[in-house]
C-alpha cells in the first residue's frame, strides 16, 4: 500500500518553495492559498496578502515567484493574472502518471492513512427499548454509520457505541404489567422476527399505559416496581432483560433493512453506566464542579440563562435522589476516556439537544475528563420534513414508522429498476435485490447529501429519480461504466502518460485526483455531505467525458482507447469506494 502525493500537494510545494526564494522573510511555511480554478487548473491567491505584509508590489512579487518556479514535468504554464494572482496549468503527463499511481494502489486508490490517528468513539443509532423506531431515528444511524466508515478508511481507530434508551421509570409500568399478564410478549413470529417482536411490545405498551392512567392501584404497584428495578431485584431484572432482548430483535431487523451492521457488544445503553452514577456525582461534588441547589446536585454556567435572567443548571442528581440524563452522559464520558482510551468523542445527536451537550461537555472539561488531549464534538443534525416543509407525519398526524418508510422506498425503487430491467436483461432475483439497494441507497443519499445540521424534505419521488443529485444517478453512472468493459473486446484499461488529454479528460482526471483530499476534509470536519457532493460531481464530469470522448464507438486509436478505458476504470472504482463509505451499494448491472 503506497499513498500517492496529489497534484494539489505537488503544485503547492513548488509554489511554496518559489515563494520562500522570492520572499525569504515569509519563511518556508508561506501559504500560496492554492485552489482549483475555472480559469486554469489552479489559482494561487496568497501572494496579495504576503505582498501587503512585506510592503511589496503584489504583481511584481508574483512575477518574481514565477521566475523561481521549477516547472519540470509537473507544470506547463504559470501566469500572473490581475493584481497578483497566479493561474497554474499542470501537464497532461503529470495528471495521467498521478492517476496511474492511484490505480495501482488497489481499493485505497492512493488515499493516505493520516499520521496522527487516534481513537474516536462514535455515539450513534440510539433507539429506545420497547418503542418503535420512527423517521427521527434515521439521521443518527445513517450519518453515524458513514462517519464510522470514512474515519476508519483514513486510519482512525473507531469504537462504535449505541446508547440505547433502556432505563427509566416507564419500565416499572411495563414490567408490572408483564408480571400480571405473563404471555403478553409471546408472538407467532420466530425468534428473529422483528415485526412480530415490535407488535407484541406495542400492544403491551398501550395496554399497560391505559391501565396505568386509569387504575391507581396498578400505578402504585408500577412505582414500587421501579424501586425494585433500581435495587436490582432478580425477578424484576429478568423481566426488564426480556424487554431489552425483544427490542433488540426489532432494532436489528430495522438496521438490517437499512443495510447497516450493528454488533451486540457495541450496544451499551443507559443501564450500562448505572454502577458509575454515584461515583460520578461524588467526584463532581467533591471537586466543586457540582453544587447543591434546592436539594439537587447541579452545575451552573454563566452563559446559560433562563427567560428570567437566572442561571439554568445542568441537573446531575435530582432532589429525590434520582439521576438525570446528565449523570449517565457524564459517566459515559468517563468510561470512554478512561477505559476505551478515546482521544475524540463524537456524538451524532439531534441539533435540538445542543444545549444539553454543550453543558455536559463543559462539565466534563471542568472535571478534567475532557482536555487538550481528549475532545468531544456533537455532530448535530436537523429534522426530517415532509414535502410540505413541516415535520414528517402520517395523515393522521402520527410519527412515521421508519420501517414503513424504508419499505415504500424499496417499492418505488424496484419499480424504477423494473422499467429498465428488460433492456439490461435482469432476472427477477436481480430486480428485487437491486430494488433494495437502490431504495435504501436513495434514502441514505438524500440524508447524506444534505449538510447534517440542515433540515431536509423527505421526497421519495425526487429520491428515486434518475436525474439530478440522487444516489440512483450515481448508481446508474457506475453500472454504465461497468457495461463499457463488456463492449471493449480485447482492449484493456492502460494509462498512456505520453498522450495529450482532451479538456473533458483533464477535468475528469483532476477531479479523480482530489478523492483523498476530499476524504481528509470530510474526516476532519465531520461533513459527509462533502463526499456526496464530490461523487455527484465525479459522475457529472464522467457524463461529459463519455459524451465528448469516444471510448469504444467510434473506435479511437488503440492507445487512446486504452487510456480512456483506464479513466473509466478509475472513475468506477472511485465511485464504488466513495459510495461504500456512505453505506450505499453499487450494483454491477442496473
Amino acid at each position: 500500500m503506497a499513498s500517492v502525493t496529489s497534484l494539489t500537494s505537488s503544485v503547492h510545494q513548488r509554489l511554496a518553495d518559489a515563494l520562500s526564494a522570492a520572499l525569504p522573510e515569509a519563511g518556508a511555511g508561506a501559504d500560496p492559498l492554492l485552489r482549483r480554478s475555472d480559469r486554469a487548473d489552479y489559482q494561487a491567491n496568497g501572494i496579495l496578502a504576503l505582498a501587503k505584509k512585506a510592503k511589496a508590489n503584489p504583481r511584481e512579487l508574483a512575477t518574481q515567484v514565477v521566475e523561481r518556479i521549477t516547472t519540470g514535468d509537473l507544470l506547463t504554464d504559470v501566469e500572473v493574472s490581475g493584481p497578483g494572482f497566479l493561474n497554474i496549468t499542470v501537464t497532461d503527463k503529470a495528471i495521467t502518471e498521478t492517476l496511474a499511481a492511484r490505480a495501482a494502489d488497489g481499493a485505497r486508490l492512493g488515499v493516505p492513512l493520516k499520521d496522527n490517528a487516534g481513537i474516536t468513539v462514535i455515539d450513534y443509532a440510539q433507539p429506545n427499548v420497547a418503542k418503535e423506531m420512527h423517521v427521527g431515528h434515521l439521521r443518527s444511524a445513517v450519518i453515524g454509520a458513514a462517519m464510522v466508515e470514512i474515519l476508519e478508511f483514513t486510519g482512525e481507530k473507531v469504537v462504535r457505541r449505541h446508547h440505547i434508551g433502556d432505563w427509566g421509570t416507564q419500565f416499572g409500568m411495563l414490567i408490572q404489567y408483564l408480571l400480571e399478564h405473563p404471555h403478553e410478549l409471546d408472538h407467532e413470529g420466530g425468534k428473529e422476527d422483528g415485526e412480530a417482536a415490535m407488535s407484541s411490545l406495542n400492544r403491551l405498551y398501550k395496554a399497560s399505559r391505559a391501565l396505568f392512567d386509569s387504575d391507581e392501584e396498578f400505578k402504585a404497584r408500577s412505582r414500587d416496581r421501579v424501586v425494585a428495578l433500581q435495587a436490582g431485584d432478580a425477578e424484576t431484572i429478568a423481566l426488564w432483560q426480556r424487554f431489552v432482548d425483544e427490542s433488540k430483535i426489532y432494532f436489528y431487523s430495522v438496521f438490517n433493512k437499512l443495510d447497516m451492521q450493528i454488533d451486540d457488544p457495541d450496544v451499551v445503553g443507559e443501564s450500562g453506566y448505572n454502577d458509575m452514577l454515584e461515583e460520578t456525582c461524588r467526584i463532581l461534588e467533591e471537586s466543586g464542579v457540582a453544587v447543591r441547589s434546592e436539594g439537587a446536585l447541579c452545575v451552573f454556567f454563566d452563559d446559560v440563562l433562563g427567560p428570567d435572567g437566572n442561571k439554568v443548571p445542568l441537573i446531575v442528581k435530582k432532589s429525590n435522589g434520582g439521576y438525570g440524563y446528565a449523570a449517565t452522559d457524564l459517566s459515559a464520558i468517563r468510561d470512554r476516556v478512561q477505559n476505551l482510551k478515546a482521544s475524540t468523542l463524537l456524538y451524532v445527536v439531534d441539533a435540538r439537544q445542543a444545549l444539553h451537550f454543550k453543558m455536559v461537555f463543559e462539565t466534563a472539561r471542568r472535571a478534567g475528563w475532557l482536555n487538550e488531549d481528549v475532545k468531544a464534538h456533537q455532530l448535530a443534525f436537523g429534522t426530517v420534513l415532509g414535502k410540505d416543509g413541516k415535520p414528517f407525519k402520517t395523515r393522521e398526524g402520527e410519527t412515521v414508522r421508519l420501517v414503513d418508510l424504508l419499505d415504500e422506498a424499496i417499492d418505488r425503487a424496484t419499480s424504477v429498476v423494473r422499467e429498465k430491467a428488460e433492456k439490461v436483461g435482469l432476472t427477477e432475483e436481480e430486480i428485487v435485490e437491486n430494488g433494495m439497494y437502490v431504495g435504501i441507497g436513495a434514502v441514505k443519499y438524500a440524508d447524506l447529501s444534505t449538510s447534517a445540521v440542515r433540515d431536509y424534505k423527505f421526497d421519495l419521488d425526487q429520491m428515486v429519480s434518475l436525474n439530478g443529485d440522487t444516489s440512483v444517478y450515481l448508481q446508474y453512472a457506475y453500472a454504465r461504466i461497468r457495461s463499457i468493459f463488456g463492449k471493449a473486446g480485447d482492449r484493456r484499461p492502460l494509462a498512456h502518460p505520453e498522450l495529450e488529454l482532451a479538456p473533458a479528460e483533464r477535468a475528469l482526471g483532476l477531479h479523480l485526483d482530489q478523492f483523498g483530499e476530499t476524504l481528509a476534509e470530510v474526516a476532519s470536519s465531520y461533513e459527509p455531505h462533502k463526499l456526496a457532493a464530490y461523487l455527484y460531481q465525479l459522475a457529472s464530469l464522467y457524463t461529459t467525458f463519455y459524451d465528448q470522448c469516444p471510448v469504444v464507438k467510434p473506435a479511437p486509436a488503440p492507445e487512446v482507447a486504452e487510456n480512456r478505458l483506464f479513466l473509466c476504470d478509475l472513475t468506477a472504482r472511485t465511485l464504488h469506494q466513495g459510495m461504500a463509505l456512505l453505506g450505499i451499494r453499487t450494483p454491477e448491472r442496473l
